[in-house]
């Protein structure tokens, strides 16, 4: 019998392990939102008797029988410092499938996506998510590495966005880069010091399938991101201070370039 080799067998074990993990959500909203998601694989529902009583009316829904848990003694792993508000569920990480089949342009109006370099916090990319959601983003794109992954805390700030928006994480951004613009995406990466402005961007945009892109508070855009970006634009500020953090810039990016998108007309495919 062959064997298989050494870095075959590795990739094997470590796709059965991203399998087998758990993420554990917390709060009212987030867990209503799961129990409430058909996508979603659940494996544990703990709840206060207070939490079973406001979430009445999508627990028998989802098919769970939850255990119910002493508030002062809730019996689930978070973090000392987590809202869990009575309410905690296990599931599996949501899998969204390839990115070809996400992207895909379509009839009607042309797609939008976000694009995450290394943006690492939970917080800032359960905002995104939810920005994402509401402008209207095909998907949520970001390495698998080096990035926040699907957790509690994320689910939480993304409130209930998570169920919703596509967050998919590519073994390598570059390359998931190289592929979007092989499918006709503009990729347009966001920088403070770029000569040109997020607003004119976006009137030049409004009917081609385009990816925002934005990097780590601080870094900013890594060398081969930017260097791949058909476009580097910045928002520009009404006063004399600009900074924003990385989850308002996206909020203000996906606004600018999703009206356009409106106004042209057409519902997405």
């Amino acid at each position: 019998m062959v064997q298989k080799p050494k870095w075959v067998v590795e990739k094997e074990q470590a796709r059965r392990a991203a399998a087998q993990s758990t993420v554990w959500l917390f709060g009212l909203h987030a867990v209503r939102d799961a129990l409430a998601n058909p996508m979603r694989d659940r494996l544990r529902l703990v709840l206060t008797k207070n939490a079973a009583d406001r979430l009445e009316d999508v627990v028998p829904q989802s098919g769970m029988t939850p255990e119910i848990a002493d508030p002062r003694k809730f019996p689930v792993p978070l973090d000392p410092g987590s809202v869990h508000q009575g309410a905690a569920l296990e599931v599996k990480a949501l899998d969204w499938g390839r990115l070809e089949d996400l992207a895909r342009p379509g009839s009607g109006n042309a797609p939008l996506l976000v694009l995450l370099d290394r943006v690492t916090d939970p917080h800032n990319a359960g905002a995104i998510l939810r920005s994402a959601e509401v402008f209207g983003a095909r998907a949520v794109i970001a390495p698998s590495r080096h990035s926040a992954p699907e957790t509690g805390a994320l689910a939480k700030t993304a409130s209930g966005a998570l169920e919703r928006q596509p967050y998919l994480r590519v073994g390598n951004l570059g390359d998931a880069m190289e592929r979007l613009k092989d499918m006709g995406y503009t990729l347009v990466g966001l920088d403070g010091e770029a000569p040109e402005t997020l607003t004119e961007a976006a009137v030049a945009l409004t009917t081609t399938p385009t990816a925002i892109v934005l990097g780590a508070e601080g870094p900013g855009l890594r060398d081969r991101t930017r260097t791949l970006c058909d476009r580097i634009v910045r928002i520009d500020p009404a006063g004399g201070f600009g900074s924003l953090n990385v989850s308002n810039a996206a909020a203000v990016g996906l606004f600018a370039l999703s009206q356009g998108r409106i106004r042209a007309g057409g519902d997405d495919a």
